[in-house]
This record gives C-alpha cells, sequence and structure tokens, in this order.
C-alpha cells in the first residue's frame, strides 16, 4: 500500500467531503480515503498495481472539484 495527500479545491461543506470521500472510496484500490475539509486535503491510502495517483486526481475532478 501507498499514501498520498492530494490537494482539493472548491470544498465548502462535510457534503463536499461525503461527496469526495464516497468517489475515492469506491475505486478498486483504495484502501481508505481520509478528506479533511479544513485543510483542504485527501490522505488517500492506495494499492499502486490496482490505481495510481493520476487516476485518484482525475476522479476528483469529474466530481466537480480541483485537485493537485
Amino acid at each position: 500500500m501507498e499514501e498520498t495527500v492530494i490537494k482539493i479545491g472548491g470544498m465548502s461543506c462535510q457534503g463536499c467531503v461525503g461527496n469526495i470521500s464516497g468517489v475515492l472510496g469506491s475505486m478498486a484500490g483504495v484502501a481508505s480515503a481520509e478528506v479533511s475539509l479544513e485543510q483542504a486535503e485527501a490522505r488517500v491510502r492506495f494499492d499502486p498495481a490496482s490505481v495510481d495517483r493520476a487516476a485518484l486526481v482525475a476522479a476528483i475532478e469529474d466530481a466537480g472539484f480541483d485537485a493537485a
């Protein structure tokens, strides 16, 4: 397992946090996703054999948020 921190822009409430958590949590290879509104980031543990960081960023962007 690897862990990465992805900065997220555009979150304004706990609903946004829940949305992003759901998107990341439903991805194959993601073991856990902790999203922080206060820190504007997601800390994601994932299996690099199943999913890569670029796919995680793309999923957040597809949900309507900025990710880097």
